[in-house]
């Protein structure tokens, strides 16, 4: 007979934001926000301009330091380490060695352009990981394959559309092998003709991956379709959560409501 000590225990979460607060002198831009996100789980972040919704992003990219809380990812402190029983702002190496578990792909391309796309995607792991040029070329090489772009290793990004560009930064960011991978506005700097090819390759990813995703869109399209749950940030905290059906078929908060009558009518 089974006992209650037998039981499955849940699974810790990939992504915890525990009471974090991000300040830019007067402006409190993340308010105590609480986040969760299970190993696996994709989630969308909506909201409208200045809510907060990149800076989350920002903070777990290491990218921006939080004033108050603490970030942790596999179970493990980001933005803190332990020393004795005490948790302390995380040193330089500490916060190296986390980095390696978040890839992050940015509205702009940021690709560099003297730089072949498969060497785009080579160049980190090589010069953080460690890894020799043939095996990070050959990693390169598959992740540009997987993302449609199998005859475009050696073009450079002034020799690509936008939207291979995007998918490059994309192969980029996998290239490093992360659990977490975080998509900011990656289609708004897109003719609308190629959004379609970018978010393909961000749900084929979500199909065939087991990460842990984090996007912040103004698609609602998209959101609805890829993520299991969409948050809704207003003045730097979650002002309502829901599966996609939930939130964008009975959104229950009233500024949830406004926000996407908005967005619709915009549409």
């Amino acid at each position: 007979m089974t006992g209650p000590q037998d039981s499955p225990q849940p699974a810790k979460p990939m992504v915890r934001f525990d009471r974090v607060t991000k300040r830019y002198g007067p402006l409190t831009v993340l308010d105590r926000l609480d986040l969760e996100l299970a190993p696996g789980e994709k989630v969308a972040i909506i909201g409208p301009s200045g809510s907060g919704k990149t800076t989350v992003l920002r903070a777990l990219m290491t990218l921006e330091r939080i004033d108050e809380g603490v970030i942790h990812v596999g179970g493990e402190p980001l933005t803190h380490m332990r020393r004795g029983d005490s948790l302390v702002r995380a040193d330089q190496r500490h916060l190296r060695r986390m980095r390696g578990r978040v890839g992050m792909v940015f509205q702009h391309f940021n690709l560099f352009p003297h730089m072949s796309a498969v060497r785009n995607c080579m160049e980190a792991p090589v010069t953080v990981l460690g890894l020799g040029r043939d095996e990070a070329r050959e990693r390169a090489a598959g992740l540009l394959r997987m993302v449609g772009l199998g005859d475009k290793l050696d073009h450079y990004p002034a020799q690509l559309s936008g939207g291979q560009q995007q998918r490059v930064a994309i192969a980029r960011a996998l290239a490093m092998r992360p659990r977490v991978m975080l998509f900011d506005e990656v289609t708004s700097a897109l003719d609308p003709e190629l959004c379609g090819e970018v978010l393909a390759v961000i749900r084929a990813l979500g199909d065939a991956h087991d990460l842990t995703m984090l996007m912040v869109t103004h698609q609602m399209g998209f959101a609805r379709e890829f993520a299991d749950r969409v948050c809704f940030f207003c003045d730097g905290r979650i002002a309502e959560q829901g599966s996609p059906q939930e939130l964008f078929g009975a959104p229950k908060n009233e500024r949830t409501r406004q926000f996407l009558s908005a967005v619709m009518a915009a549409s």
